[in-house]
């Protein structure tokens, strides 16, 4: 499935209920799909750009860098976005978070990516919850920091919050979306079993 946009910021025209939020960033085609929390947690409300202004914020972009995911700083087959996106006065409630929900998974079905990289406690129980069949209260996220667990159509790679890494913690990220991307993690679906004729019909 091809995205027919060009556009690296708030590419499908996103507008949540709120006058200041960080949309979206990134390949509107990415293969690797980072899920944060939001503005207040993993940066963003000044630049307009996730994962930015915050020390865990820069740590963790570089490791998206030494992954080879970011050059410069722009993204490489790679999307960001929050699920919260609004800059929230205080923290954000479990209402605010169900009232931003359709947003993000709007965005997460538009993106189709591969491989999904929820970054933090929140995040790594969301996408647990609604994208894959795993008990997301049985997951002990230090213990599947930078591991694959396999959803329902997405590869999931949960990181600890940046903020808490350790040296080796960084390391370990770095080098299992270094392996990952030396490897077949494209998650398709062949549908040409419900069309006439011998040609395969592949969808993400």
């Amino acid at each position: 499935m091809q995205n027919v946009t060009d556009r690296t910021s708030n590419p499908f025209g996103m507008q949540p209920p709120c006058e200041s939020f960080v949309p979206g960033y990134g390949d509107a085609n990415a293969d690797f799909h980072v899920v944060g929390d939001h503005p207040g947690v993993h940066g963003g409300a000044d630049s307009g750009v996730p994962f930015t202004g915050t020390p865990g914020a820069e740590r963790f972009r570089r490791a998206l860098t030494a992954a080879g995911l970011l050059d410069d700083g722009e993204p490489v087959e790679l999307f960001l976005s929050y699920l919260h996106a609004c800059v929230p006065d205080g923290e954000p409630t479990e209402r605010d978070y169900t009232e931003m929900e359709p947003f993000f998974d709007a965005e997460l079905r538009a993106i189709t990516a591969h491989v999904l990289l929820p970054v933090g406690e929140r995040a790594t129980r969301h996408v647990l919850e609604t994208y894959t069949a795993i008990v997301a209260d049985e997951v002990d996220l230090a213990e599947v920091h930078g591991e694959e667990l396999h959803g329902s159509g997405w590869l999931v790679v949960p990181a600890l919050d940046p903020d808490e890494w350790t040296d080796d913690e960084e390391a370990a990220y770095v080098d299992a979306l270094r392996d990952l991307r030396e490897t077949d993690y494209e998650r398709e679906a062949d549908l040409g079993r419900f069309l006439v004729g011998p040609e395969p019909y592949r969808v993400r």
